[in-house]
């Protein structure tokens, strides 16, 4: 079966901006197909896709609107705000070397402004598309509408979702498909599997209780947007065919917990972390970080019966009232509505990460770092309220004046709260050092870059002690930070712009869990539309002296 339908506008265009990438055209018949996926027009698995990119002359467009309702997506209504009325939203699908456009308008009312992250996208020399706000661009402000641009210059699975306050949490998510070449083969391509966690208030509501108390325990989860909460609500349900294999894009974008996710009876072959393909592997289950994402395969191979589909919430590092019942099912019978009567696998609760099972196809190394920074990770009680610190610094910007707009007007001071590193030098190696004493794990999120993950355990971390891999290691742009721990990644300065690195956990990064890179300054203003920066800039400060609302919280 052919891989998502795509409709498209022809453009026979793309961006001018990413310079720095190889462009070949398309040329021939696409031979991907269920017996083979390893290969996409005349590219394949050992394209290096950080140089060189499909110039397919494509552009493909969506239409997302931002709006306030209320949903019972578990049978209990709450208030939510959600991207055209779907939870989660449309899906933003592609093929791998198309450009996108996508035009958000924020109906949000009185009180909200909004940005959009395309998590995973390395808006390679297009930052200002990153959507972050207060660091690449003002809030869009209700009633306007903001356009972003970029290039699918990776190809698997991610999603996009909010990056104002608490917004993706109360439901403004969806997921992203890069249409390319995989490292085994399926027949079918099922699409985004969201695991999410959810409450029966506002994550803004949440947001006071955990700000003054720590962890708050959830009410329960869902799966695609779906589950049952005592008797009410509905499971999210799957029918599948006998000998079937199905392509699962696994998205957790939880605001707090860490899954262990798992189909009883079946094992699943791991083709892909993030957007990187990697050697596949079986397994039982998998593990999975906040804003972490997984390509699977699972065979239709067992009995005609009825299974259950699990996302169990890891009791290690997340809490969660329903955490024995976040559960889909997969029916071999469509015509059956019985419940599975099946057993999951036996696990060891851990907040794990799946970095030693994985080894990229597209075979990599880091080379020794030019620059290093260590960066320790504590958390503080100020005003009797949590905050978070790297090396030291809650970090805080303002909506109204982000960092990328300061660069482009010329101002390269930044105060201690905005937690600038600037990387000047293009095209060298940084390492960073990321360690805790704290019995919490974190998900650490890169912005415009896949990382290297050079090293990853408990303990201390000891320079010329500890070992680092350097063949060939784990490359992603999400990674847990163990427990009382460390992390150790790297990349290469390669992609100028305003970075945000920071806990995928949301209210850690509300509480300022965040630092930025700020790289390769001097060429930033010249791939910067000014224009549009001050539009949307003009826009909200606008709205906020009309609606006099004020910034509570880190800003991103």
């Amino acid at each position: 079966m052919a891989q998502s339908e795509l409709a498209k506008t022809s453009l026979r265009q793309g961006l001018s901006t990413d310079t720095a990438l190889g462009r070949k055209a398309l040329s021939g018949v696409n031979s991907n197909s269920a017996d083979d996926r390893s290969t996409w027009f005349d590219f394949d698995l050992s394209t290096n896709y950080y140089d060189t990119v499909p110039d397919t002359g494509d552009t493909v467009v969506y239409y997302l609107e931002i709006t306030n309702t209320t949903a019972s997506l578990d049978g209990v209504e709450r208030e939510v705000q959600l991207v055209n009325g779907t939870f989660p939203g449309p899906t933003i699908i592609a093929n791998w070397g198309d450009t996108v456009t996508v035009h958000v308008t924020n109906n949000l009312g009185v009180v909200n402004g909004s940005s959009i992250h395309w998590h995973g996208i390395r808006q390679n020399y297009t930052n200002q598309n990153d959507g972050v706000a207060s660091i690449t661009q003002c809030p869009n402000a209700p009633g306007t509408t903001e356009t972003y641009t970029w290039r699918a210059t990776q190809y698997g699975s991610s999603w996009y979702h909010s990056h104002w306050a608490l917004q993706a949490w109360n439901g403004v998510l969806g997921g992203i498909i890069i249409n390319g070449p995989a490292s085994a083969n399926y027949d079918v391509d099922a699409g985004n599997l969201f695991l999410n966690d959810w409450t029966h208030q506002t994550a803004d509501q949440v947001y006071l209780l955990a700000e003054k108390n720590g962890v708050p325990t959830l009410d329960n989860g869902l799966i695609n947007g779906t589950n049952v909460y005592n008797t009410l609500g509905s499971r999210f349900e799957m029918t599948w065919v006998t000998g079937t294999k199905y392509l699962l894009r696994l998205v957790n974008g939880a605001v707090e917990t860490h899954y262990k996710f798992m189909v009883d009876n079946h094992t699943m072959t791991v083709i892909a972390a993030d957007f990187v393909p990697v050697e596949p592997y079986v397994a039982d289950f998998i593990n999975i970080g906040m804003g972490q994402r997984y390509d699977v395969i699972i065979e239709a191979n067992q009995t005609t019966a009825d299974y259950w589909l699990r996302a169990i919430p890891q009791v290690a590092c997340s809490d969660n009232d329903s955490a024995d019942n976040i559960k889909g099912i997969i029916r071999y019978d469509s015509t059956s509505i019985s419940d599975p009567t099946t057993s999951g696998y036996t696990y060891t609760d851990a907040c794990d990460d799946e970095t030693s099972n994985l080894v990229p196809v597209l075979s990599l190394d880091a080379s020794s770092e030019d620059s290093e920074d260590d960066f320790a990770v504590t958390v503080t009680r100020s005003n009797n309220l949590f905050k978070w610190r790297m090396a030291g610094t809650s970090f805080v910007s303002d909506w109204a004046n982000p960092t990328l707009k300061k660069v482009i007007e010329g101002n390269d001071t930044f105060s201690t709260e905005e937690h600038v590193i600037e990387l000047d030098i293009a095209n060298e190696w940084v390492y960073f050092v990321i360690s805790t004493t704290q019995g919490v794990p974190h998900p650490i999120h890169l912005h415009g870059h896949d990382f290297y993950v050079l090293a990853q355990g408990t303990g201390t971390y000891t320079d010329g002690t500890t070992a680092l891999t350097t063949t060939n290691p784990p490359r992603r742009d999400t990674a847990m930070l163990p427990a009382s721990g460390y992390l150790v990644i790297a990349f290469l300065t390669d992609n100028p712009g305003t970075w945000l690195m920071h806990c995928h956990i949301g209210w850690h990064a509300a509480e300022g869990f965040s630092i930025q890179l700020l790289e390769r300054i001097n060429e930033i203003p010249a791939l910067t539309n000014s224009e549009t920066m001050n539009t949307t800039c003009n826009a909200w400060d606008s709205f906020v002296t009309s609606s006099s609302i004020e910034q509570e919280d880190s800003g991103i």
